[in-house]
């Protein structure tokens, strides 16, 4: 897949998801790993954050300047059409980044959820189901990310 600003802007608010719960398990002393390992890793996560928004700025020079493709759509097979495109009317490409960072947030609590070991399979294979449709989402408004801006830069450029 290429990288469109979706794609980017995807990658990115997983980054400051993972940033936030090493943090967070730092603050609150529940660190799976030992505290320096866990700095070390918030350490590293800051330096690909500092690259990634250098990424997504110069993909936005690129596609203004009409160099990058803007769209580069999935085609996923394992959810039902009824389940496609199920996402919020957007305006703006500003309004689905703030959804798409919003539904990987519920992505990482469901799968939070999932790899819990106090609750029976059926219970996994539910919050799986719910995982795939968030999952379809996130496609879908990576995409939408996509169009919207395809679509800005050709009002601009008329």
């Amino acid at each position: 897949m290429a990288e469109t600003l979706g794609s980017l802007i995807d990658k990115m608010t997983i980054k400051d998801l993972r940033e936030y719960h090493l943090q967070e398990s730092l603050r609150l002393k529940t660190n799976k790993f030992p505290a320096a390992d866990t700095r070390r890793m918030i350490a590293l996560v800051q330096r690909q954050k500092k690259r990634m928004l250098r990424e997504i700025e110069t993909f936005i020079l690129a596609a203004a300047a009409g160099r990058v493709a803007l769209r580069d759509e999935k085609l996923k097979m394992y959810n039902a059409a009824a389940d496609m495109n199920r996402i919020p009317q957007l305006a703006t490409v500003a309004e689905a980044i703030s959804c798409l960072a919003q539904k990987n947030t519920e992505l990482w609590h469901l799968e939070d959820q999932a790899r819990r070991k106090d609750v029976t399979l059926a219970f996994i294979g539910s919050i799986k189901k719910k995982i795939d449709l968030a999952n379809q989402q996130r496609n879908d408004l990576i995409d939408r990310i996509d169009a919207l801006l395809e679509e800005t830069l050709s009002k601009r450029r008329k």
